[in-house]
């Protein structure tokens, strides 16, 4: 019942019905610049429209029913036979399916496939994080799969299908699957060399019964795993199918769903294994060396789904601020709101730039550049590490722009608090990267290029940062300093963290400097490696074109 005391104003309208991929003028350019004039148009199209479906009211109820109804587990049916599925809310298999439909899980065999199916991912991931897992799991398992051609023909078709196909039966009676993940172990963590977990081979060439257990299990209602067991000659990799050949389940114990911060649409599980059927994948002793393709590419997820969080953060904020009036005016316009919106914005364009150059590095490395794929081995680390570490802040950030208002459910600001931090530590957390960067710093060269010549990731990283040399004086100085940095490696470890943000930061002004515009590009670097900023967002120095960074990061609805 409406009275006179609760007449609604001064609220903003929701941000809805409009498309996510379009209004975002930093990926809409991205997508532009990396792929080729042929096949633009139509990625375009096709991202647009999942753009619109992203915000649609629609999907809008589908993540937070999604959220607020987490996943099942049922070990047992009515009889007592233990069955081990996990029931979900309807809303997660609409979120997924349309995810599967979309291309979001065929990177691989298509044309610009990695940038298109990038920008897809991180529009749709702005729904609902939670579904992103088995998608980023099943696009990942590809290059692993592939190191046995045998495996790779018979499962890529269905990891890439188009066809979103429900239900547990038989990977090759399914148009479409989906593939999880276990390597975690209790004793062990991100130390995969520690697994317990034992392969004993059988008679038949390349298979295994499998013992143990994991202590993460991504996506556990998928069609098919990978996972690390030690073998008789050492760590080896593992694909797990749920469903065998014949129709009977495999050993797979699902003993428990973890209770989780965020991420609450997703399952993740404890899993045992007793005499668990496994196909060996590569050879047995080089588990870590065949599963790495599958790591990297589940690395760049997380830098996407941030920049996807972040982005979604940002708009919120400065959706919020130019229709809520205080002070005489909307928020948009009072000089301390717009400061703290520009530093925000710029650190979500700064992260889709960066995430969407390394989509395209994998396009390129996918046609055979050697330089494009050293150029991958350092970048990748670095990004995940730096990206997903700034996540949290500006999610945190966003949230206090719409006050008490973003503190309450319904704004939808807490679930993306809450999802915030897992990137950072999903596929190893930051000091995991910090140390892969040194190792790619200090390890031999990634690939022989054309003529016999070796390309060592840290000369691509140099080439790639210092095709902007001479732009801008505040990154010529950061690279400057940067080198001195690595000048010493003997004791780096101590400041790995230290030198994967100063080449993050670098990477990414490089990339602002040539391809953003001028406003944005001349705060990043006054701010990010000028050095003229302070410890929390909103202290940009005086003179910049704030106005225009905080337009740019604006929907229009």
């Amino acid at each position: 019942m409406a009275t006179s005391t609760h007449t609604v104003t001064n609220q903003p309208p929701p941000l809805v019905a409009y498309d996510v991929f379009s209004a975002d003028r930093a990926l809409a350019e991205a997508v532009e610049r990396h792929l080729d004039p042929g096949v633009h148009g139509t990625a375009r199209r096709e991202l647009a429209e999942l753009g619109r479906a992203a915000g649609s009211a629609q999907a809008q109820r589908w993540a937070v029913q999604a959220d607020t109804n987490p996943p099942v587990l049922r070990t047992h049916d009515r009889y007592g036979n233990r069955i081990d599925e996990v029931d979900f809310h309807p809303a997660w298999h609409r979120l997924l399916g349309k995810a599967v439909t979309s291309g979001l899980t065929n990177a691989w065999g298509r044309p610009g496939g990695h940038v298109r199916r990038a920008a897809g991912f991180l529009v749709w991931s702005q729904t609902d994080a939670g579904h992103g897992c088995p998608v980023s799991m099943t696009h990942a398992a590809v290059p692993t799969l592939r190191t046995d051609p045998e495996l790779g023909a018979e499962w890529e078709p269905r990891l890439t299908s188009a066809v979103y196909a429900q239900g547990l039966r038989p990977a090759a009676r399914k148009p479409g699957v989906l593939f999880g993940m276990g390597m975690t172990e209790k004793q062990g963590g991100s130390d995969v060399r520690a697994i317990t977990t034992r392969a004993v081979p059988l008679a038949a060439a390349g298979e295994y019964l499998l013992t143990g257990h994991k202590w993460f299990c991504s996506a556990p209602m998928s069609d098919g795993f990978l996972v690390l067991a030690q073998a008789p000659g050492g760590l080896t990799c593992f694909l797990v199918p749920r469903v065998l050949d014949d129709g009977t389940r495999n050993a797979f114990a699902i003993q428990r769903l973890k209770d989780k911060l965020g991420n609450r649409s997703n399952a993740s599980a404890e899993v045992e294994f007793a005499g668990t059927w496994a196909r060996r994948v590569g050879e047995e002793g080089l588990g870590v060396r065949t599963i790495i393709g599958m790591v990297a590419a589940t690395r760049l997820d997380c830098v996407l789904g941030s920049a996807a969080l972040m982005r979604q953060a940002v708009a919120q904020a400065v959706h919020h601020a130019a229709y809520r009036g205080a002070f005489g005016g909307p928020l948009v316009d009072k000089p301390l709101m717009r400061n703290v919106l520009a530093d925000l914005a710029l650190e979500s364009e700064a992260a889709t730039v960066l995430a969407m150059r390394l989509a395209a590095a994998y396009d390129a490395a996918e046609q055979g550049s050697e330089s494009e794929r050293a150029l991958l081995r350092l970048a990748v680390p670095a990004a995940k590490y730096w990206v997903t570490k700034r996540c949290t802040p500006v999610v945190a950030e966003a949230l206090e722009c719409l006050g008490g208002n973003g503190y309450v459910e319904e704004s939808g600001m807490p679930r993306l608090l809450r999802e915030s931090p897992l990137n950072s530590v999903w596929e190893g957390s930051g000091n995991i990267q910090a140390l892969d960067v040194l190792r790619a710093l200090r390890g031999a060269p990634r690939a022989a290029g054309r003529g016999g010549r070796e390309t060592l990731p840290m000369d691509a990283f140099l080439r790639e940062v210092g095709l902007a040399r001479g732009a801008d004086h505040r990154l010529d100085g950061a690279i400057k300093g940067m080198l001195t940095e690595l000048a010493d490696l003997e004791s780096a470890e101590v400041r790995a963290r230290r030198l994967a943000e100063r080449m993050a930061l670098v990477l990414q002004g490089s990339l602002l400097v040539r391809w953003a515009p001028p406003e944005v590009a001349d705060a990043f670097c006054a701010s990010r490696l000028g050095r003229d900023w302070g410890s929390a967002f909103g202290t940009l120095p005086y003179g910049l074109n704030q106005a225009a960074v905080v337009e740019r990061a604006r929907v229009h609805v």
